[in-house]
């Protein structure tokens, strides 16, 4: 088995043949110039050092000029003679003798020196750095704590990280990924606490994936993640760096990618899409009845618009006799059936939002107010849409929008259209057996091993404290279980000066 696997894993390696670096400048130069196809942004500098000519080679784009003249072409005019190693105050350089290995470190930034005579060639580190500064996370804004955010440089955000957590257990490992595009990934875990298993598992799947392109985070998490089929997210994504701080101490692994200010946190359950670092910066009791307020619209986003249909529909007897006559008095005067009205203004609503989005944003304004007022309006004294019907879909937009992960906002809205269809085919009935297949599907979710419905499928009482609702910090003296952390138990008596003090007890 060992050996099929050897033989069918992805991880062969596919290199190129080995050049030895010619002693003859002219040859280099050819060989490279053929290798980048002759890219005009890739420019040359002669130099003369220890008698013997010399090149060196970087690409204007990527590499930073005025280091390569300080560094590097400077200290080298003065000295004329010497160790070139010695001479370049660089902490970044290497010698090679492989020439098939310069064109990959010329597009990673690096500058190359080539010297007449010479089966050697020094690659220094001069990659430019051209990035925007920490802002707070637009999508993830909070009322209290830090307003810091990731950005699209990785070294900067792992310095975000670092300065957080200034601990030697934070590991860092890096990763490249996609053969065209080489972007460069981190994995951050902390030693004493992350599961041996579950770093061995994600540094497996992150090795095995094979793909020319590699861009964006959402293609590492549908590459590397249990169910990709699943309308649920099974990872958790953040611009927030204490958000991934928080994971990162309860044992859970992040992932950073170069070019993208997004972090991916697994494993996670589904809870953890509806907790916010503002649970945690206030009252216990506040943090408490927005967290179920969340889950709550959860519920309302969901199944409000399949409810309505339902009740309308096939039971609406169950309506108090007032509200029968007022609902009866406007969709009478509506020729479509409610399934028709529900998914009309859903498709209009969805549209709106991704028009929104798309647009700038003083324009997305304006798309605002003529959507929610102009169209709304309309259609209801067009007579094609009932006034009741209006207040569902406005009801359940907004409880979509109430959850603080986009990726569970979206899956909710698209969960409520079959709800609706079944509303309309069977009923109340039909609405239950959508939960219950959604229920099913929930418990039998996993994610990196982990139970996607924990602390309640298994149920785990102990969890149940950073659920539904958010415990007083004091009490939570456990970690959460699902990540199964090799330290769960944490500071049993976190309020010493209680238990120090004789005369407070």
């Amino acid at each position: 088995m060992d050996l099929f696997r050897k033989l069918f894993s992805n991880k062969r390696a596919e290199k190129s043949p080995s050049i030895n670096v010619f002693p003859s400048l002219q040859k280099n130069k050819e060989y490279i110039q053929n290798q980048l196809f002759h890219s005009s942004d890739l420019k040359w500098r002669s130099i003369r050092f220890n008698q013997l000519e010399g090149l060196i080679v970087f690409f204007e784009s990527l590499s930073d000029q005025q280091r390569i003249q300080n560094e590097i072409i400077r200290p080298l005019e003065e000295k004329k003679e010497g160790t070139v190693d010695a001479i370049i105050a660089s902490v970044d350089i290497a010698k090679k003798s492989d020439l098939s290995q310069l064109p990959q470190s010329l597009v990673q930034g690096n500058c190359v020196l080539l010297f007449e005579g010479t089966t050697e060639a020094f690659i220094v580190g001069m990659a430019a750095e051209n990035k925007r500064n920490i802002l707070e996370p637009e999508n993830e804004g909070a009322i209290r704590g830090a307003h810091d955010g990731f950005i699209e440089h990785l070294i900067t955000n792992l310095y975000l990280v670092r300065k957080r957590i200034e601990n030697p257990s934070l590991v860092v490992r890096y990763y490249q990924v996609g053969k065209a595009t080489k972007t460069k990934l981190a994995l951050l875990y902390m030693q004493d606490l992350a599961n041996p298993d579950l770093v061995e598992e994600v540094d497996q799947r992150l090795g095995s994936i094979v793909m020319d392109t590699v861009i964006s985070p959402g293609f590492i998490a549908e590459m590397i993640e249990d169910n990709p089929s699943s309308l649920f997210p099974q990872i958790l994504f953040t611009e927030r760096p204490d958000r991934a701080v928080a994971h990162l101490m309860e044992g859970r692994v992040v992932i950073l990618s170069d070019g993208d200010p997004t972090a991916q946190i697994l494993p996670v359950t589904f809870f953890a899409f509806y907790q916010s670092p503002d649970d945690y910066h206030s009252r216990w009791i506040v943090g408490s009845f927005i967290r179920l307020l969340r889950l709550v619209s959860f519920i309302i986003a969901s199944l409000v618009p399949a409810l309505y249909i339902a009740i309308i529909g096939f039971h609406p007897e169950i309506l108090p006799v007032n509200l029968i006559f007022t609902v009866k008095s406007s969709i009478d005067k509506v020729p479509f059936p409610p399934i028709l009205e529900a998914l009309l203004m859903q498709i209009t609503l969805e549209v709106l939002r991704e028009a929104g989005i798309r647009l700038p944003s003083r324009v997305g304004q304006t798309i605002g107010i003529v959507g929610g007022l102009v169209i709304g309006e309309s259609v209801v004294r067009a007579g094609l849409i009932s006034y009741p019907m209006v207040i569902v879909v406005a009801l359940t937009a907004i409880s979509s929008f109430v959850a603080p992960s986009n990726e569970i906002s979206t899956a909710t809205r698209i969960l409520g259209f079959p709800l609706m269809i079944l509303a309309a085919m069977f009923g109340l009935i039909g609405i239950m057996f959508g939960i219950l297949f959604i229920l099913i599907h929930l418990c039998k979710l996993e994610s990196f091993g982990t139970a996607y419905f924990a602390p309640v499928m298994p149920l785990r009482i102990k969890d149940l404290k950073d659920t539904f609702t958010r415990f007083p910090i004091w009490s939570l003296n456990q970690r959460p279980h699902d990540p199964h952390p090799k330290r769960v138990n944490q500071e049993r008596y976190s309020r010493g000066w209680l238990h120090d003090d004789p005369e407070k007890e």
